[in-house]
């Protein structure tokens, strides 16, 4: 098969085409580890490439395309174990490919973000990025990928925009499901920690805890709610408030497991007993949740797999609509989670 290639030359992408009786689109979503290739054709071309000695040329394809095989994970975001997870899917799904990763955080305050992320993609040529949650919620910067060529895929925790475009998932049906649950072991006084303002997941959490307590013929109480910014100190802080009301909850909601495990500590710290005296629920199911003790019971954001499936439709925006876009979130149950003391 290889003397048919041309001897003056290295063998081409068109060379791998044609002996293997296929397009140059296919032989491209093999070099890129497409999920979405059938297992016989994805061995035959890469038996072609393999006997003729194909090697991909970035450098050419980035400078044909006047763009480079990067991904660019754009953020602000204060939950690091948040952050860590997406890049592992996003790295999960570029293994073995000719795309790198670059990671880019920003502050969504500046009077300049625009500016700078419309800077940093055209001055990296960026082949498509992905915007995770809050700066995701930003119509403008989406315009500014969009203006100037480079494909976005949006993460968050509602619909941001087409399927195309989006990762996104059900966080209030979620929420509202873990609440119900406290209610159906016999809470009435839980405790609610908000995620940050400006946040859409700290909204769709806030309706969802909303949603648990009517289910159950419960109102919000502001007594027990208030309000962190993901991280554990504000979490800490936050569960010493709550801890000291009169009466005070049997069992308390954070919008992050950051969150949740300050109110374990705040707890600890007041000789309340995890689960005996006091339910606590957390929200992404990051390391932090199964490393503390007692193991946090939490409701899972699917992070890796939505960042897998981003990148995917990055890499191949012409078959992006064949990735998912809506990714369940469920309960973990652990053990920080027990029906209130008697007689609450």
């Amino acid at each position: 098969m290889a003397d048919e290639t041309r001897r003056d030359s290295k063998p081409t992408i068109n060379d791998v085409a044609r002996l293997s009786g296929v397009s140059k689109k296919t032989v491209s979503r093999v070099i890129n580890k497409s999920p979405l290739l059938g297992q016989a054709t994805r061995e035959k071309v890469e038996s072609v490439i393999a006997e003729i000695g194909y090697v991909p040329n970035p450098q050419a394809r980035a400078l044909a395309l006047r763009r480079n095989f990067l991904i660019g994970l754009i953020h602000d975001n204060p939950n690091a174990q948040m952050v860590l997870g997406v890049q592992e899917g996003i790295l999960e799904a570029i293994r073995d490919t000719e795309f790198a990763l670059v990671v880019r955080p920003v502050d969504r305050h500046s009077p300049t973000m625009l500016e700078d992320i419309r800077r940093f993609i055209d001055q990296q040529r960026l082949y498509g990025v992905l915007l995770l949650p809050p700066i995701s919620e930003n119509d403008g910067l989406a315009a500014v990928c969009r203006e100037l060529g480079c494909t976005l895929v949006r993460m968050g925790s509602a619909r941001l925009d087409d399927d195309r475009h989006l990762v996104a998932s059900n966080d209030r049906h979620a929420v509202k499901e873990a609440v119900s649950w406290l209610t159906t072991l016999g809470h009435r006084r839980i405790g609610f920690i908000a995620g940050p303002e400006g946040f859409r997941s700290a909204h769709e959490r806030e309706l969802g805890f909303i949603d648990g307590l009517a289910s159950a013929g419960l109102k919000l109480d502001p007594r027990l709610a208030t309000r962190g910014n993901y991280r554990f100190e504000s979490g800490l802080a936050a569960g010493e408030r709550l801890l000291s009301a009169d009466p005070r909850p049997t069992a308390i909601f954070s919008s992050n497991d950051e969150m949740a495990a300050g109110v374990l500590h705040a707890a600890r710290a007041k000789g309340i007993s995890v689960p005996e005296q006091l339910s606590i629920i957390g929200f992404d199911d990051t390391a932090i949740a199964a490393h503390i003790w007692p193991p946090l019971t939490t409701v899972r954001w699917p992070i890796v797999p939505m960042a897998t499936a981003a990148a995917h439709k990055l890499i191949e925006p012409a078959h992006a609509a064949d990735q998912p876009s809506l990714f369940l979130s469920d309960l973990v149950r652990r053990a920080s989670v027990a029906p209130p003391p008697s007689g609450n």
